[in-house]
């Protein structure tokens, strides 16, 4: 991971403006669930620290063009790029880190570069797609899965899949298990934030309703409700939520079990990516620190 962090830095120093080093040193931190990955599946790979750095630096991208995008103050519990220096300010670096990130990913192997400039266009068409979905209440589970592996799961896939090739290990089942990381990483997400509090998350609980994300314990709990209260349920979407409305949901989630539900698909998607890298220990750890995680 330091090889990570120095071509980082390398990187951003090649852009060759402070403003643009000042900017990015407000978005350290993080897991670096990505680049450890890539580093786990290709130890002793030279280009692998390189290939991790690029990746996070898309997901440095993705993440202001987000934070834009829902308007969000606070990254990681501390004032987002947009909130301290401007929208304007937060997708132009987003633009910075995205050219200088693929200008670097040309020096890779054709098909390494393909499978991960192509995730990348899968990220922005499920940005575009969840953008769209928050206009109103969606309860319908496969469209949201589909674009969760859009806007989640496929970059996390090609970095299993790019650094099993780096690797020379089998690509189908590493892609397969980068899938459903993403996906489940995703789906605990969700979940912790409607069971977790606001100290824990660094952002508002129940945020992602307000935002107008139907995530999987709503859509549950839609399908499972009286007419009447899915009534309730659709008109308090995208609404900044009372104490007594945010009550009434996480008693209905109880009571229907529908953070239990979610979970469940989680830990599904999760056994299978055990399964696909049955024999590499190291991985499977990952998969279980993230099914348990409080945050």
């Amino acid at each position: 991971m330091q090889r990570v962090e120095s071509e980082i830095k390398r990187i951003i120093k090649e852009i060759d403006y402070e403003e643009v080093s000042r900017l990015f040193e407000m978005l350290q931190g993080g897991k670096r669930l990505r680049a450890k990955l890539i580093l786990k599946i290709a130890p002793t790979s030279t280009t692998a620290p390189l290939l991790g750095a690029i990746v996070e630096l898309i997901h440095a991208a993705s993440l202001l063009h987000d934070d834009v995008i829902d308007e969000a103050t606070l990254r990681r519990g501390v004032a987002s790029v947009n909130a301290t220096d401007g929208s304007k300010t937060a997708v132009m670096l987003g633009d910075i880190l995205y050219s200088k990130a693929f200008s670097e990913l040309v020096s890779f192997d054709k098909e390494i570069a393909k499978i991960v400039s192509s995730s990348v266009t899968s990220l922005s068409k499920g940005e575009m797609m969840d953008v769209k979905m928050a206009l109103s209440f969606n309860s319908d589970e496969d469209k949201y899965l589909q674009m969760l592996y859009l806007k989640t799961a496929t970059l996390i896939e090609a970095c299993a899949h790019a650094a099993a090739l780096l690797a020379k290990k089998d690509p189908h089942s590493h892609a397969l298990y980068g899938k459903n990381l993403g996906l489940s990483f995703q789906i605990i997400d969700d979940i912790l934030d409607i069971t977790s509090d606001e100290a824990t998350l660094g952002k508002p609980a129940m945020n992602d309703f307000v935002e107008g994300k139907c995530t999987l314990p709503y859509i549950y709990l839609y399908q499972l409700l009286s007419q009447e209260d899915r009534q309730i349920l659709s008109s308090l979407h995208a609404k900044i939520l009372t104490k007594e409305e945010s009550l009434w949901i996480r008693e209905m989630m109880k009571q229907h079990k529908t953070v239990e539900k979610s979970f469940s698909l989680a830990q599904k998607l999760s056994n299978e990516a055990m399964s696909a890298i049955k024999d590499d220990t190291e991985l499977i750890e990952i998969l279980q620190t993230m099914i348990k995680r409080s945050y």
